[in-house]
């Protein structure tokens, strides 16, 4: 198995319990924020929706810009965020099958103003920006939907709101 093969499967893991919490955003609050630097609950939601696919396609590159960065999306809908993220899968499951264990050790460097910030293995910048980064900001955003009173689904195990292994249990049960 390739490196590029184990962050493929765990980004196909770990967008099926994303798309569980996206799909609770509340359509009537993508405007709130809890505090007046933070993002919108839909910013946020949308900024979890494409960190897989836009950093799995700039991974391609030696060099990145971070000035090219896009900022914030403000989306008009749930739908969108939601299209958003299973298209942003496909594609960054397609960038990772691109790759083979030599393109995915050789070198990438981010830069601001053309001057080099960092240089690291592109294992390095898939594992921390693109997948610790997309679970950061999940994590980030289900203490949103939490101050919103929105039912937290699992994640890695029970939540207040969903128990996974009750369920399993009582089904065994029957």
């Amino acid at each position: 198995m390739t490196i590029a093969n184990s962050m493929y499967t765990e980004l196909e893991q770990e967008a099926a319990t994303t798309r569980r919490l996206l799909e609770r955003v509340p359509a009537d609050k993508l405007t709130w924020r809890p505090h007046p630097k933070a993002r919108t609950l839909g910013q946020l939601a949308m900024h979890v929706a494409v960190v897989p696919a836009n950093l799995a396609e700039v991974s391609h590159l030696d060099t990145f810009g971070f000035e090219n960065a896009v900022t914030e999306i403000d989306p008009k809908n749930v739908k969108e965020i939601l299209d958003a993220h299973d298209a942003g899968v496909v594609r960054a499951k397609e960038h990772l099958g691109r790759m083979d264990d030599a393109k995915i050790m050789g070198s990438w460097t981010g830069t601001v103003g053309g001057k080099p910030i960092f240089t690291i293995p592109r294992a390095g910048l898939l594992r921390s920006i693109m997948l610790n980064h997309y679970y950061h900001h999940r994590g980030q955003l289900s203490v949103y939907m939490r101050e919103l009173n929105v039912p937290i689904p699992s994640i890695y195990g029970p939540s207040a709101d969903e128990n996974p292994f009750m369920a399993a249990a009582e089904a065994m049960k029957g």
